[in-house]
């Protein structure tokens, strides 16, 4: 499962990277330190000192040969590096890589970057070592960055600063119990260099400028994956989601989304026979149907040949309620032509994640 994982991360990132524009190197090293956001009671003992961490990312600014490059004010994307000190003896120290975009607003002088990666953790949970890290129940997890920085390039030669705000993520999608995650929140202040000056290139803007219409869209996703149920121990079990939807392109950059999805979620089959035999004052019945069904709304952002999509949806069909009425879910889709897409997304309950899923679809 790890190694599919990180195929799948790696494949993202080929695609992102190789993406036929100009190549203009650019490296930032930001300096973080916040704190950890309590989102659950149970993460309460795990909040000992202020997390402290650096990231370096290497970049390639785009200059305007193809048009979405312009559409979004020539953004930059590349690789990125993040170690993170969590100040705690049990939640010890965090490695990552992974690929980000830059995105500039106000004359880019607000940078919005965003980053997914895979990370590793030096003190995950063992129930004999380090049974009070109920925050990482494996050695990987992925990780999600957003940081917003005022930027400023080539103050002093090719050296500029930026400094702002850090929002990190860790989790492993319940792939293992326990996995409450982890966030911080806090200040970054770093320093970029440019290796040479962009040239960008004058876009004929009449085309962007025109109203982009498209007719409505269907869509089918398969998305599965292994979790594991809330009790620590019981096993991976696998996990097998359909989604159908429709969608609706409002502008070149976005779209909206309607639709329904099942879900065939097999530790919960296993956690509520479970339930019923440890918890015997507690409403639930052994053969209670584990499935559910759900109605959700959603947006997707295109760029290029990569999305950024989110959702919200709602359980019509819910028989055990094991969780809130209520699941989100954030994602990566790449698609492979016109109509073929991979995706890679995790679906929580709040900042509770339930699963990460990969998955494959079609939008025709």
């Amino acid at each position: 499962m790890k190694t599919l994982l990180s195929g799948l991360f790696l494949l993202l990132s080929y695609g992102l990277l190789a993406q036929d524009t100009a190549e203009y190197e650019t490296v930032d090293v930001s300096f973080l330190r916040g704190n950890v956001v309590l989102h659950s009671p149970e993460l309460a003992h795990l909040i000992t000192g202020h997390p402290e961490g650096v990231m370096v990312s290497f970049s390639k600014k785009t200059n305007g040969n193809q048009e979405w490059e312009a559409i979004y004010n020539y953004p930059d994307y590349g690789g990125y590096f993040l170690y993170q000190d969590l100040k705690n003896q049990q939640l010890g120290e965090c490695y990552t890589i992974g690929a980000h975009y830059n995105f500039y607003f106000l004359k880019r002088h607000l940078m919005v970057k965003i980053a997914q990666g895979v990370a590793l953790t030096t003190h995950p949970y063992d129930k004999v070592s380090n049974s009070k890290n109920t925050a990482f129940g494996s050695k990987f997890m992925a990780n999600t960055n957003f940081l917003i920085d005022y930027k400023k390039e080539n103050l002093v030669g090719n050296f500029g600063v930026q400094a702002g705000l850090a929002f990190t993520h860790y989790s492993m999608g319940r792939v293992k119990s326990p996995n409450s995650g982890l966030n911080t929140i806090g200040l970054n202040v770093g320093v970029n260099y440019n290796f040479r000056e962009v040239q960008y290139r004058k876009v004929d803007t009449t085309l962007a400028n025109v109203r982009f219409t498209e007719p409505v869209r269907f869509n089918a996703v398969f998305r599965g994956g292994v979790n594991e149920s809330p009790v620590i121990g019981s096993g991976q079990k696998p996990f097998y989601h359909l989604s159908a939807y429709a969608d609706k392109r409002i502008g070149r950059k976005s779209a909206l989304q309607l639709g329904i999805e099942g879900f065939a979620t097999t530790s919960n089959k296993e956690y509520i026979k479970y339930r019923a035999i440890a918890f015997p004052n507690e409403p639930m019945d052994a053969d209670t149907d584990y499935k559910r069904v759900g109605v959700f709304v959603g947006h997707e952002l295109f760029i290029n040949r990569l999305s950024i999509e989110v959702q919200v949806g709602y359980y019509a069909y819910d028989p055990a309620k094991l969780d809130v009425s209520f699941y989100d879910r954030v994602g990566l889709k790449y698609y492979i032509t016109k109509k073929i897409f991979g995706a890679l997304s995790v679906k929580t309950h709040g900042f509770l994640a339930e699963a990460l899923e990969l998955g494959v679809g079609v939008r025709l």
